[in-house]
């Protein structure tokens, strides 16, 4: 698949202040083609929108469900969406 898609997650566990959203920024950039942002919501989990190419953005996902995120991820619920636009690049909020 190479249609671009739109993912919103929400990650949960111990994600905030060990530089979550810092490495899903560098982790977006790595893989490439993916725009968005990471944000710490009041509930202690980060939100992660990314927008891209399914392939690109699909890796990025498996990537906040995976072991090599800092701090400690219990779970990910995740929403696919068309994608809306209007991300210059991979922000943190």
């Amino acid at each position: 698949m190479s249609e671009d898609v739109r993912l919103v997650a929400w990650v949960r566990g111990h994600v905030q202040g060990v530089g979550f959203r810092w490495f899903a920024r560098a982790k977006a950039l790595e893989i490439g083609g993916v725009s968005g942002f990471a944000l710490n919501l009041a509930d202690g989990r980060v939100q992660v929108v990314a927008e891209g190419p399914h392939k690109n953005v699909e890796a990025l996902l498996d990537w906040l469900q995976g072991d090599d995120t800092p701090g400690r991820v219990d779970g990910v619920t995740e929403i696919w969406d068309t994608p809306r636009g209007g991300y210059d690049g991979f922000a943190i909020r």
